[in-house]
């Protein structure tokens, strides 16, 4: 190594000159991939990669999270809003800094979305061991708490030399940068690991301009697909979020428009047509809208476009007409073949592009384009009497969406993710912006809401963001509230507050049951009246402005004020927990008891079972 030049590094410090080195190609611009990290230091970090880190302040920011949790939520968020082509990193001390993040790494694998994570870890050395929060294993001393990672990453390792970053970041950043196999990405970093120096071949921190690798689908697969289309008199198309992470809305419009055939959106390809799109039929499955519902019933090929086709989008495999024929166009081999489906593997903006060519003189039959537009009319007016003002002090979530969504703006956006919301958002919410419509759904996971809200505005400064979040959410997780008036990253939230976990209390109680442990009036409590949280005055004890309204028409007015603050604004409304959005929808599998002391339960086990009865025969 003596004939190359060399600089002496800290293995934290050659990390992050190394992630400083790595750029993005957009739209002909040259970015950093990592333009920021979120850090909460602490004995396993703040020494190594903490040292190293100030020492790039300008290169690379670093953001203070105030849950660890959290923090990989809003880096998920940003990511995942930039259509994946710039990624954020997260750092944390060892043990329950680290296991802190385990949710939000399943939350990236599972939705697909980069993460980098840099937990720090106990001695390489083992001199000082056990150290502070070190777990022991009496079979294994190799095992640390951020083994935990291992099931919930794409790519795993764990440093114990300075000199093995050299094999292991090259394939971090693949992974990283790869269409395909891109989520979480865990670096294990040792505390002393990290503090370590050696002689850094300096090439080793060249420049290296990464840019979406866009892979062409097979021949045989195109030709058979194109026989697909050719043969179809009902087609129906699923637009999923790899439209968006393909940057093919475009492609996507025009293949929609020049065939006429209609769109339905899951969660994660909601944007991917303007909701004024003659084509736009509106959401898919289980919180899916009747008109998109009643076509995939009666549809000859279902055409799905970057879905993973779960659960929700095929109404537990009871949705989609039995004798359809399913052509899934995906550049993941692993889902597209999912349903007995024709696998047509590739880069979908590349393959609707292919597609067009063969199919140019194709449009459906003029029996078909009426029953879409006679469906889609319909639906639309059903959209707007849920979305509408009722009048009453407790409204439900939909007309709060309602309310919402008359308030925003065209490129402003809405963020969203687990309880009853995210199924009234998907039905209700207008957007002609492709990054309007921001609801994790993958992992549906508590607690995102607001720290997703952060990590939207930090890649949409210009866009208004709006965090729609209910009261268990926000009990779960808040503190990224502070977060955002301390960065100057404004966000209105408005907490739908239902007194308690709404969505599962109606799913409990349409599975048999009585109410039990989720509004909090039926929670075991030694108080003699049902709790309640101010939590306007919560959010203004993290710097925010708040304030807490009844009935939607003064909403509309906090929402106007809320729009005019510098300044996060956060804007509580209670609602009624048993309203919910009748229209649309479909059956969802959620096993009922067999045996039951309940009357209720046992009437919806025989219910269930007539579903399973269908579920099976599609299979």
């Amino acid at each position: 190594m003596s004939s190359k030049k060399v600089i002496k590094l800290t293995a934290a410090q050659a990390l992050i000159r190394f992630m400083i080195a790595q750029k993005v190609k957009i739209n002909e611009e040259i970015k950093p991939l990592f333009p920021g990290v979120w850090a909460i230091f602490g004995h396993g970090n703040v020494a190594g990669i903490g040292e190293a880190l100030f020492q790039h302040q300008k290169a690379l920011p670093t953001y203070r999270g105030q849950n660890e949790q959290s923090m990989a939520h809003a880096a998920i968020a940003y990511s995942k809003t930039l259509n994946r082509q710039q990624i954020m990193a997260c750092t944390s001390s060892a043990g329950p800094g680290s296991t802190n993040i385990v949710t939000a790494a399943a939350l990236a694998h599972i939705n697909r979305i980069p993460l980098l994570l840099l937990p720090g870890d106990t001695f390489a050395t083992r001199i000082p061991d056990p150290v502070l929060q070190q777990l022991e294993d009496n079979t294994d001393q190799t095992i640390t708490t951020n083994d935990c990672f291992k099931p919930v990453s794409r790519f795993f390792d764990r440093i114990m030399r300075p000199e093995q970053l050299l094999t292991s970041l090259p394939q971090a950043i693949r992974v990283l940068t790869d269409p395909v196999d891109t989520g979480t990405v865990t670096i294990a970093f040792p505390q002393d690991v990290q503090t370590m120096s050696w002689n850094y071949p300096e090439r080793f921190f060249e420049e290296k301009i990464h840019f979406l690798r866009r892979q062409h689908a097979d021949e045989n697969q195109l030709k058979s697909a194109v026989q697909m289309i050719l043969k179809a008199k009902k087609p129906v198309i699923i637009a999923g979020g790899g439209i968006h992470y393909s940057l093919a809305t475009k492609e996507l419009e025009d293949f929609s428009n020049n065939l006429l055939i209609p769109i339905g959106e899951t969660q994660a390809g909601k944007g991917a047509i303007p909701w004024e799109n003659p084509m736009n039929v509106g959401s898919v499955g289980v919180t899916g809208g009747s008109a998109c519902n009643e076509l995939l019933k009666e549809a000859d090929l279902i055409i799905a476009i970057g879905t993973r086709l779960g659960d929700f989008i095929t109404g537990s495999r009871t949705l989609f007409n039995s004798e359809a024929t399913l052509l899934s166009i995906n550049v993941c081999a692993y889902d597209s073949i999912k349903h007995r489906a024709l696998s047509l593997v590739g880069d979908a903006k590349l393959t609707l592009n292919t597609l067009m060519k063969y199919c140019t003189a194709i449009k459906t039959s003029n029996d078909w384009q009426q029953r879409v537009s006679i469906l889609r009319k319909e639906w639309l007016i059903a959209v707007d009497e849920a979305s509408r003002d009722k009048g009453t002090l407790l409204p439900s979530d939909g007309e709060v969406v309602g309310a919402v969504n008359r308030s925003s703006r065209e490129r402003d956006v809405v963020v969203c993710a687990a309880g009853g919301l995210p199924g009234d958002l998907q039905k209700l919410w207008k957007t002609s912006f492709d990054r309007g419509y921001h609801v994790e759904y993958g992992y549906s996971c508590m607690g995102y809401e607001i720290a997703g809200g952060l990590g939207v505005k930090m890649a949409l400064p210009d866009s208004q963001v709006y965090v729609m979040v209910g009261d268990g959410s926000y009990l779960m997780m808040n503190s990224e509230i502070f977060s955002s008036v301390m960065l100057g990253l404004k966000l209105i939230i408005v907490v739908v507050d239902n007194g308690g976990y709404g969505c599962i209390h109606r799913l409990q109680e349409n599975c048999g049951n009585s109410g039990f442990n989720n509004l909090i009036r039926d929670c075991r409590s030694t108080q003699n009246e049902v709790m309640r949280v101010d939590f306007a005055a919560h959010a203004r004890s993290m710097g925010a402005k708040s304030e807490e309204v009844e009935g939607i028409a003064s909403l509309q007015k906090a929402l106007e004020r809320a729009r005019n603050s510098e300044t996060t604004y956060v804007i509580n409304i209670l609602t009624d927990p048993n309203k919910t959005v009748e229209e649309g929808g479909n059956w969802w599998d959620v096993a009922v008891a067999e045996v039951s002391n309940e009357k209720g339960v046992n009437k919806a086990r025989k219910n269930y079972e007539l579903q399973k009865e269908k579920q099976i025969k599609n299979l």
